[in-house]
């Protein structure tokens, strides 16, 4: 029997994939409303085939002053599974966390409540590494991490992974498996600030930053990402902080390119105001922000760069622009539209903030508007780029 805690992004696909290959699975989360939904036999989010392994069968928060993760949500879980787990039963935390929280924060709340790790409570970090939008593909097909306090926990963490999971497994010990999930999420917000960075200098000198990184990554030993209005979701946007908030003093090309991704809403907002000023758009309320989540074809919108935009200004400007996405259906912010056509027909200048598959199919429709394309996927002549 495996109990998965947290049914939200992560929790839910993974209780869904275990179950769907014969684990005897129960799904737990403090939120009653979202467990009534899972009863009533709807999921809560939408991803490609989800619902699909639903009828077959929590993001860690971080202090954004300190930059060092909050554990609370985790220590909160851990000491609700005190109440009810079995002697010898194995815990295994996916939540991404910083190297040294189960070490600080898990080892001593399990003692506080009388058991002993490697007795009573086996230990053990599995970071999950899959992405909305390709959550049930990659469940299957990355590879993992199992990190535990011996090789015989390790391996057993590892056969209940395998179950599903056809990717390569690793054991290796609790810190480093922290450690690991971290890393790449850093190497991949450094990555993709150095890609923002080049834009900004380009714009800066007026040079093609999209042909320049086009024929750079023609180099075999090159591969230069594609720069964009910022960095959303809660895996690239907050977990690279964790390493800035404990080693402040160390990592300081971690926190230089952090601040450089952070910064490129208002980078964004900066060439709004070129552009309208060059064609002699005056009104705000004749432009609008085309996407809402922070990745093509999903509905999150954790941390996304148009939500970053508009919170990092005063209200007059939320409520000035106006907004759509295909995929959000609620309204979350001002002036939100449901409709492509009726949004296009109420602005004059077109921001494209998401390259959902909607406005790269329909792009025909932006004709006659003028267009900030600050994903590069918009073929039409005398658009606009970061």
């Amino acid at each position: 029997m495996v109990n998965v805690i947290g049914l939200g992004y992560i929790g839910l696909p993974t209780a869904l994939m275990m179950a769907s290959h014969g684990v005897e699975v129960v799904g737990t989360d403090y939120n009653s409303a979202l467990v009534a939904t899972l009863n009533a036999g709807k999921t809560t989010f939408k991803e490609e085939g989800l619902d699909g392994f639903f009828r077959k069968a929590v993001p860690t928060p971080y202090d954004k002053f300190s930059k060092k993760v909050d554990p609370c949500y985790v220590v909160s879980a851990v000491s609700s599974v005190m109440q009810v787990c079995p002697k010898g039963a194995i815990l295994v935390i996916e939540s991404t966390i910083s190297p040294g929280t189960i070490d600080k924060y898990i080892r001593p709340l399990i003692a506080e409540n009388g058991f002993t790790v490697g007795e009573d409570i086996h230990l053990a970090h599995a970071p999950e590494r899959i992405i909305p939008g390709n959550m049930m593909y990659e469940l299957v097909h990355n590879n993992r991490t199992i990190g535990a306090d011996s090789v015989e926990i390790g391996e057993k963490v590892k056969a209940l992974y395998a179950s599903f999971c056809e990717g390569s497994i690793v054991v290796t010990d609790i810190r480093t498996a922290e450690m690991t999930k971290v890393v790449e999420n850093t190497f991949r917000a450094v990555n993709i600030a150095f890609a923002n960075e080049l834009a900004k200098i380009c714009r800066y000198d007026g040079m093609d930053v999209y042909e320049i990184i086009r024929i750079c990554n023609m180099h075999p030993r090159v591969n230069i990402l594609q720069p964009g209005p910022g960095v959303g979701g809660h895996c690239i946007s907050v977990d690279p902080w964790f390493l800035v908030g404990d080693y402040p003093s160390l990592a300081k090309v971690i926190d230089e390119a952090m601040k450089t991704n952070d910064g490129m809403p208002d980078f964004v907002l900066n060439r709004i105001y070129e552009i309208m000023r060059e064609c002699g758009l005056t009104d705000l309320r004749r432009v609008g922000l085309y996407g809402l989540t922070y990745k093509e074809n999903v509905d999150d919108m954790r941390e996304s760069p148009t939500l970053q935009l508009l919170e990092s200004q005063a209200r007059h400007l939320a409520e000035r622009l106006k907004v759509y996405d295909p995929f959000v259906q609620r309204d979350v912010v001002a002036n939100q539209y449901h409709d492509l056509d009726a949004f296009l027909a109420d602005v004059d200048m077109v921001v494209v903030m998401v390259k959902h598959n909607e406005i790269r199919e329909q792009q025909d429709k932006l004709v006659g508007k003028v267009v900030l394309d600050c994903q590069n996927v918009i073929k039409l002549p005398n658009v606009y780029h970061i």
